[in-house]
């Protein structure tokens, strides 16, 4: 197990005035001098780990809970079991790196499988087995599949699914530790699970297609957000909704044209079946309105337009309430997950027009042009109660790469999950 020291001297030595990781006989020391030390701590533990390093033991000192976090990010890969040994720091910060982690390890491991591992009943039994071993008997839950979301009026995510031959599934989690089956809900989660997205009949290229396994992200994230608040002590009750289908083309599958009727009297025109986020997502958001809740926050890999915005280091904040958005950002720098607000007004509600519905699900050209993640969350904005209710919305652009970085191997990074954890405590 190697051992990993800090300094925050700046490193004089054979491997030049730049290098991050200076080899001595101890072990490893990272030099992280200089602007963002944060960052350059994950790129070191980034290059230690590219090195064929799997066992690491953080030791001496400096490391605090933000610096040993941040090593962890760059230390984790998807195509080897890491060993990190936390320096010593005290009892309480522990207790939360090793929450945050087996959060993150979560994440990682649902959104990294492959989509034939990762089909939607075996993401709501993955979801349900994670936050059963957290919660005990304080969690109770509902699924439903198939052609019983059509009975029930939840249009949006049986048409998106329903071309696969493995069905759509919305699940229901109820965490309640007060034990009153009439206390209130505090606040509701709500996912995207897109297990995989052909694009439908709006079909994607192979280079858009092939890591489209990470789009059931959103789902992760607050599935994760949810166990980890539970972890540091949440005793407010809380329900998650995850939406999770495959889009995929059939014979039976949903077609632009089509207009969908929501149990909210929404309709939508179909006029891109790759826009098929947002349609799942407005199930989960009626759901969480039903429930009275105060706080609705959602999260999901909801469109290309959020990447293009802030880039990939960011998510993206959306909502009505510019309060509640400007303290999702605080929280966000406090637990050192970028996020930054994008515009959204209700005005935004009109970007997608329909001569045959209320709305279309996007715009028909490409990435639903201008403005397209806002115009999104516009779309969302029609199914949440925002005059009783406080509703933000995540667009998860960081939270996959595509392919490594300096920073960050391939695959799920976890960002968002410890931000929307934030928010429920």
């Amino acid at each position: 197990m190697l051992k990993i020291s800090l300094s925050s001297a700046q490193y004089e030595g054979v491997w030049g005035d730049k290098a991050l990781v200076a080899y001595e006989a101890e072990g490893a020391v990272i030099h992280f001098a200089g602007d963002h030390p944060l960052r350059r701590i994950q790129q070191a533990a980034r290059q230690l780990q590219s090195q064929g390093i799997t066992r690491a033991s953080l030791t001496g000192e400096g490391w605090s809970y933000e610096r040993q976090w941040a090593f962890y990010c760059g230390f984790a890969t998807p195509k080897a079991e890491v060993e990190l040994r936390w320096a010593s720091i005290d009892e309480d910060e522990l207790e939360l790196l090793n929450a945050r982690r087996r959060s993150a390890d979560w994440v990682r491991k649902v959104v990294n499988a492959s989509p034939e591992e990762m089909y939607p009943q075996k993401l709501a039994d993955e979801a349900v087995s994670f936050l059963s071993a957290i919660a005990g008997d304080t969690l109770s839950h509902q699924i439903l599949v198939g052609d019983a979301l059509a009975e029930q009026g939840w249009v949006g995510t049986h048409s998106v699914g329903r071309a696969s031959s493995r069905p759509p599934v919305m699940l229901t989690v109820d965490f309640n530790p007060t034990g009153d089956a009439d206390a209130p809900v505090s606040a509701c989660l709500v996912g995207k699970g897109i297990t995989f997205d052909s694009g439908g009949y709006s079909i994607k290229p192979s280079a858009g297609m092939v890591t489209m396994k990470c789009d059931m992200g959103g789902a992760a994230t607050v599935t994760a957000a949810l166990g980890y608040a539970i972890e540091q002590g949440l005793r407010q009750r809380v329900k998650l909704i995850l939406c999770c289908a495959e889009n995929l083309i059939a014979g039976n599958a949903y077609k632009l044209g089509d207009v969908l009727t929501y149990k909210n009297g929404q309709t939508v025109e179909i006029v891109n079946t790759d826009a098929e986020g947002r349609l799942v997502l407005a199930d989960g958001l009626i759901a969480a309105s039903e429930t009275k809740a105060p706080l609705i926050i959602d999260a999901a890999t909801l469109t290309g337009a959020a990447m293009m915005a802030v880039g990939t280091d960011y998510n993206a904040l959306f909502g009505l309430d510019k309060a509640l958005v400007f303290k999702a950002q605080q929280l966000s720098d406090l637990v050192n997950e970028p996020a930054w607000p994008l515009p959204l007004e209700t005005w935004h509600q009109a970007n997608c027009p329909s001569y045959y519905a209320d709305t279309a699900n996007s715009r028909v050209m490409k990435g639903g042009g201008m403005g397209g993640a806002s115009n999104a969350a516009a779309f969302l904005s029609r199914f949440v109660d925002t005059d009783n209710c406080g509703w933000i919305h995540f667009d998860l652009a960081a939270c996959f790469r595509d392919s490594a970085d300096a920073r960050w191997a391939a695959g799920a990074t976890g960002a968002g999950v410890a931000n929307i954890a934030a928010m429920l405590l």
